[in-house]
């Protein structure tokens, strides 16, 4: 069993940047990939990032790549999405999710986060 609390959201301009954090509970976490999702009002929760185990792969939706980069401490139990770069459509509540393989299917992630919301302002 793994518990995650997600942290760091907060509102933003456009063209800010946030930090968000995923502390995960359990001596398990280093052998779980992790992905972060978002849901946006009205719409389906969708991929955004998803790092391996070890954190040498790391995978991006087309609309965040060049703009977040996710990582990994093991050591710390925590996996992080640097968002910059910030735009109004990234606008949503951010979900950490753990699962055994990176991947950007959101039925294939085990744990998840309660979520952290993030708002971009114009």
């Amino acid at each position: 069993q793994v518990q995650l609390v997600e942290s760091g959201g907060g509102l933003v301009q456009a063209g800010g940047s946030l930090r968000l954090s995923c502390a995960a509970s359990g001596r398990t976490f280093r052998s779980y990939a992790m992905g972060w999702f978002r849901q946006a009002p009205g719409k389906e929760r969708e991929f955004v990032a998803a790092i391996n185990w070890s954190g040498d792969s790391t995978y991006y939706a087309d609309s965040v790549k060049g703009r977040f980069t996710i990582s990994r401490d093991n050591a710390k139990n925590t996996v992080y999405l640097q968002m910059n770069s910030l735009k109004p459509e990234d606008t949503a509540v951010y979900y950490c999710a753990a699962g055994d393989v990176a991947v950007v299917f959101v039925y294939l992630y085990k744990y998840w986060g309660q979520g952290t919301q993030v708002t971009v302002s114009s």
